[in-house]
């Protein structure tokens, strides 16, 4: 029987875009659990040798209007007890640091559009240093979190702190979107239009970005995300 990831997907564009084909090498069967339309009470049941919970435009810290992420919390939760394979990218960052216990909240500012990230000495020996020679990468949030007890920082920007951090070495979140590919961003704008007129985003601007960065970035992921099922323990 051949291994199994599974990636949590909130909305529909916000897919493991350029990690999808490194995970495939890698052996893995790709399956999406879409949140709102699968059964979630099905995915507490399953134990996938890897689990990605992707992003999405939703509070981590918003139970009140989503209360379906109790039981998201709760199943991330169970695999980080038990240290298996598991990766969060923004909301999915958020939702890990939750499940280890730490805090979520709105930031001072929205984070969106392409800029660099600083690794630390931790981030430099790990799946990330390819981004110490190029640190752009693409950021798209408002909220940010506490970093979680135990936990090694990675990466920082100049407006947040807390980037990117693992937990031993089965765990790894991302606060920005190491996966974003050029291929398909036009859907970015088109599902993010309220937030970004609110934000005051230049969207010719950053849809030219995205295009002009599309190959490094794309290159740049399957680094990343090679480097880290390498580094997996199972």
């Amino acid at each position: 029987m051949g291994k199994t990831a599974i990636a949590i997907r909130h909305v529909g564009f916000e897919s493991l875009g350029a990690f999808a084909p490194a995970i495939r090498a890698a052996g893995y069967e790709i399956l999406y659990h879409d949140v709102g339309i699968d059964d979630r009470e099905r995915l507490a049941t399953l134990d996938p040798d890897l689990l990605i919970v992707l992003g999405g435009p939703i509070g981590a810290h918003d139970e009140r209007n989503y209360p379906f992420l109790t039981d998201y919390i709760r199943f991330i939760a169970s695999r980080l007890e038990r240290g298996w394979p598991t990766m969060g990218i923004c909301l999915g960052a958020q939702l890990i640091a939750r499940a280890a216990g730490s805090r979520v909240y709105a930031g001072t500012v929205k984070e969106i559009g392409f800029s660099p990230i600083t690794l630390t000495e931790a981030g430099q020996k790990s799946c990330l240093a390819v981004f110490h020679e190029s640190p752009t990468t693409l950021h798209w949030h408002g909220d940010t979190f506490d970093l979680p007890r135990g936990a090694q920082l990675l990466a920082s920007s100049q407006l947040y702190e807390n980037q990117a951090f693992s937990l031993g070495e089965n765990i790894i979140a991302f606060q920005f979107h190491p996966e974003a590919t050029s291929t398909g961003f036009e859907q970015w704008l088109i599902g993010h239009t309220a937030e970004l007129a609110g934000a005051g985003i230049n969207i010719p601007r950053l849809r030219a970005d995205a295009k002009m960065l599309g190959e490094s970035l794309d290159k740049k992921a399957g680094i990343v995300c090679r480097s880290w099922l390498n580094q997996i323990q199972v």
